[in-house]
This record gives C-alpha cells, structure tokens and sequence, in this order.
C-alpha cells in the first residue's frame, strides 16, 4: 500500500520502529489540504502539504499506530499519478485542533473527508 505521510513517518528511523518493511518511494505534495499541528499533526481543508510516498504492506500496523480503532485518525484514499494513495487525517477533537479544522458537511469524519476529497479535486503529485 502506498501512503502519504507528513508527520513522524517520514522520518525513517520512526518508521523502522512502526512497520517491517517499507520503502520511501518519492518525496510528494498533497494538493487541497494543509497540515495543522496539534497534539499529533492532522491536515485540514484548503492548501497544500509536503510529504513522502511510503510503501509498505503493513497496513494492520500502520493503522494501529495511527490510532484508527480508537477513533484518532481516519484512513482515506486521495488519487495521485501512481494510483490510489492512504492518507491518515486526524480528528480534530481528539488533537486539540478543533477551532482549526473543520470539514464541511453532516456525518462522520471519514464521511466528511471522502466528500471533500471527491468534490475539491484533492490529489497527490511528485515533487519536482
């Protein structure tokens, strides 16, 4: 699976410490949301965020680093040139973002995200 990371992971001696195997594939821009720190960082609508592309296979350990089940980040997929790409974005409320971040529209989080995704053209290029 290839995953965008903008925070501790793209740091590769953290990412040692999370998954078994992974490769740095390119360094990237998420296109249509900026990174907002909070108690992890997040991104949030509008703007851009440089990242790297990571390839790993290790999504059960991603996502529980990530805090998925306990409700702290979402997964979601954000198109690129190279195919479908995971994004993790964090819930505002448990960051100590919410005055910060919010994604328009009712329903959950993931909902939210998936719909902005889809409507605001947000995508994942190389950098050059």
């Amino acid at each position: 699976m290839l995953v965008f990371v903008y925070g501790t992971l793209t740091d590769t001696d953290h990412v040692e410490s999370v998954v078994e195997t992974f490769e740095f594939v390119d360094d990237a821009i998420l296109s249509g949301m900026h990174r907002v720190d909070g108690t992890y960082p997040t991104v949030a609508p509008g703007g851009e965020t440089k990242g790297r592309l990571l390839e790993t296979p290790d999504t059960t350990m991603l996502d529980s680093y990530e805090g998925v089940e306990r409700g702290l980040y979402v997964r979601v997929t954000v198109p690129s040139e190279v195919g479908e790409v995971a994004v993790y974005v964090g819930e505002p409320g448990q960051l100590g973002v919410e005055d910060a971040v919010s994604w328009p529209g009712d329903g959950s989080l993931e909902q939210r995200v998936r719909r902005y995704i889809r409507k605001q053209n947000v995508r994942i290029r190389t950098a050059e």
